[in-house]
């Protein structure tokens, strides 16, 4: 069976590639020609056929929700909530990343409770079972490994991080640069550092990188190149530590499309504003153009509690700049594990985020609705103002929270509402809605 970036280089436009073209207001000789080339990718899985979702060159910038259990907390219908809960706030994709508890239990059945398309990262379980198995994750067996990816693909995973990247190279980067302010904080990406260490091998994610390909493919799961040295603090933004695992991670990108894989190319973690447009320059110029899938990025480090702010504040520099697909951050971030409320709030604040830089990224088509949206604001129309919004409802509740006494104004100004009075000044001059 073709994976998709192998049927459209034989010019097969696929029922995926169609909806995506359709939903994005899109040829679909333009998306598939994208997918040809590398440039959009459609997180799918032969077996569970998620709901089509197209990333990459051209389209709306994507937001990722992620959820699952910590060996601290293990809830498996609050896991299934907090699915649902980005479901409806309007996440693009999601991605299980259970630590704690019954793995195969809680995966299953997250992806049974939506149709968006679910990504994980297999090293967590792996090392979770080798762990439990023998008491020490670094005896963690490759063929294990291996088996276990092909077990989530069984699954339906539609995308997947993996670690393959990190290699004894990137490791003595890290070491030469004296290490990190930040330290390390990739679970995935520690796990894997202190298995080669402790072995003294090499990463065989890296190392048989044609063998990884080769399960995705068989399942057209997109590999995620997942970046386990991303910074954790923005003085470690751009290291050499970083800027080595994306190097590879961008040669990676080029084999596996070669492979007939897709491919997405993952970074970067904490990142001050001035660094994103470089960071995202330097992805897409030595990957060919792979779609670029921005944890955050967090754009300082002193805001816990609201770190769905600051990362929003990144996500909209780095949607404008060319990311593809952002991974919400909540409020819990650095603190606690998400709960629902945590993931709505994230998602919310991230799908505003991007749609902010896709204004700009697409300035020819992104701000009509803002333009609609000033014209029901200077009309007091306050239906139109709600239908327009992004979040309709929560815009409804506030309102309906404090009833004006005019219910053509609001609260905030009341008899003295800017809008109200200068309408009637200038009424001749709207007459035909001339602006």
């Amino acid at each position: 069976m073709l994976t998709q970036i192998e049927a459209a280089r034989k010019g097969i436009v696929t029922p995926q590639i169609e909806t995506v073209a359709f939903e994005e207001q899109l040829s679909s000789e333009y998306v598939r020609q994208m997918v040809a080339e590398g440039k959009i990718v459609i997180p799918w899985n032969h077996i569970r056929k998620p709901k089509p979702v197209g990333i990459g060159k051209g389209l709306r910038t994507k937001v990722n929700a992620s959820i699952g259990t910590s060996s601290d907390i293990i809830d498996y219908e609050a896991e299934v909530k907090k699915a649902l809960a980005a479901a409806e706030s309007g996440a693009d994709t999601l991605m299980e990343l259970s630590v704690g508890g019954d793995l195969d239990r809680v995966r299953r059945e997250v992806i049974a409770a939506v149709d968006l398309p679910v990504g994980n990262v297999p090293l967590y379980q792996a090392f979770c079972e080798a762990a439990r198995k023998y008491g020490d994750p670094n005896r963690l067996d490759e063929e294990m490994l291996f088996d276990l990816i092909e077990k989530q693909c069984a699954d339906g995973m539609a995308f997947m991080a993996v670690h393959c990247g990190i290699n004894l190279y990137t490791i003595e980067r890290l070491r030469k640069q004296g290490y990190r302010y930040g330290g390390l904080v990739s679970k995935g990406g520690v796990s894997m550092v202190a298995w080669m260490l402790a072995n003294g091998r090499e990463n065989p994610l890296y190392e048989k990188f044609d063998r990884v390909v080769g399960i995705l493919k068989k399942y057209d799961t997109v590999l995620s190149l997942g970046n386990g040295l991303r910074a954790g603090a923005i003085h470690d933004s751009s290291d050499r530590a970083q800027i080595q695992e994306l190097l590879i991670n961008c040669e990676l990108a080029e084999e596996g499309r070669e492979m007939g894989c897709q491919m997405l190319v993952e970074g970067p973690g904490h990142v001050p504003l001035d660094e994103v447009e470089g960071n995202i320059q330097l992805q897409k110029r030595m990957s060919g153009g792979a779609p670029y899938y921005m944890l955050g990025p967090i754009s300082t480090d002193v805001a816990p509690g609201f770190d769905h702010i600051t990362a929003a504040i990144g996500a909209a520099q780095s949607s404008r700049f060319g990311a593809d697909l952002i991974c919400y951050i909540t409020p819990a971030e650095h603190l606690a594990l998400p709960n629902e409320d945590d993931v709505r709030q994230g998602v919310k604040a991230a799908k505003i985020a991007t749609y902010i830089g896709d204004m700009n990224k697409y300035p020819e088509k992104g701000r009509m609705r803002d333009l609609e949206m000033s014209k029901a604001r200077r009309n007091l129309d306050w239906e139109k103002q709600f239908e327009l919004a992004l979040y309709p409802e929560d815009a409804r509740s506030v309102r309906a929270s404090r009833i004006p006494e005019d219910e053509a104004t609001c609260t905030m100004c009341g008899d003295f509402c800017a809008s109200r009075g200068a309408t009637k000044l200038f009424a001749d001059d709207l007459k035909g809605d001339k602006i």
